[in-house]
């Protein structure tokens, strides 16, 4: 069974590219590359550059590979871009994903899986995020997100396919520093920004409701983001068709944003360089995401095998190797 992982050549995407090829997978990457990097793709990974807006570059891609399963990552992430251009995202995101489910369905795919996003919850009141916390996003991102998620469920019932639809929380780390994150949009590579900068890294609301006054989060390693794509696709490799899944990625324990910034200072050596400062609160964040993994580990028997130290030092490696100026 060969699975064309569309996004494949992206930060997550390659990650999951080199998780299912390591365990004896077939796959192949689809990305129109605008934030992906062809680099990242080994060379003896088939790779088709497309977008999942062109349906006849799709029914091309999943004939010629012989393609029966769908990993979907190729999407536009950024909230606060989403904010700013939300039809630009509801295009990419929800035209996009119907597109590739119209095509994987007449194309006779049987399994399907989603890359979905904790930002579909939006600012749950709640110490731990269940699969059951109500859905109540609070932009363009996460709304794009939930209806995927939506379009999925309803596409494989139909169409008799097996799906899922994982919902990640904060992504970090780095299996090798090759396939480091290169975008500054996360909490770890801000950081690093700032540092290698000689800037003070800024904690955004220092009054919130918690320990410390600052956001708590579920911070999630990318290796462990991969290992959860592949039990996921190897389950509905042998689900019934038409059954679906949908479970939170993340470790079940909340690492606050002051945390982890102390975290960043010890690891990069920066130590009382790498001091926060504190700024307003930013419209929209909530004081404590953290997941509950409990379904993931009961339905597929997995759970998440790196800590926020493994997550700090592997982003940094990564950072250095674009950055050697940063390395203390």
């Amino acid at each position: 069974m060969t699975w064309l992982i569309t996004g494949g050549a992206g930060f997550i995407g390659a990650h999951v590219v080199r998780a299912m090829r390591e365990a004896g997978e077939s796959v192949a990457v689809y990305d129109d590359l605008s934030t992906g990097d062809r680099s990242r793709v080994p060379e003896d990974v088939p790779f088709v550059q497309g977008t999942t807006l062109d349906a006849a570059q799709l029914r091309r891609t999943l004939a010629d590979l012989s393609v029966h399963g769908v990993v979907h990552l190729a999407a536009k992430k950024q909230v606060a871009e989403s904010v700013e251009r939300p039809l630009y995202y509801y295009r990419e995101n929800v035209q996009g994903l119907q597109t590739l489910l119209d095509v994987a369905a007449e194309s006779g795919v049987r399994a399907f899986l989603f890359s979905s996003s904790a930002a579909v919850y939006g600012m749950p009141d709640v110490k731990t995020v269940t699969e059951d916390t109500p859905c109540a996003p609070i932009n363009p991102y996460g709304e794009t997100k939930l209806a995927g998620e939506w379009m999925v469920r309803a596409a494989g019932r139909a169409h008799g396919m097996a799906t899922a639809s994982l919902r990640y929380f904060n992504v970090a780390g780095a299996a090798s520093a090759e396939l480091a994150d290169t975008g500054v949009f996360n909490l770890v590579p801000m950081v690093f920004e700032k540092l290698t900068r000689g800037a003070s890294p800024v904690i955004f609301g220092d009054d919130y409701d918690t320990e410390d006054g600052s956001c708590v989060r579920d911070f999630i390693h990318v290796d462990d983001i991969a290992s959860a794509h592949l039990a996921a696709a190897r389950a509905l490799a042998v689900h019934a068709p038409g059954t679906d899944l949908t479970v939170n990625v993340g470790r079940g324990e909340g690492v606050s944003v002051r945390e982890m910034i102390d975290l960043i200072g010890e690891v990069t050596g920066y130590g009382a360089e790498a001091a926060p400062v504190s700024a307003a609160r930013r419209p929209g964040d909530p004081a404590r995401v953290v997941a509950s993994a409990d379904r993931i580990r009961q339905e597929l028997g997995w759970s998440a095998r790196h800590g926020a130290r493994e997550m700090v030092e592997s982003a940094w490696a990564g950072w250095c190797l674009r950055h050697p100026e940063a390395r203390r």
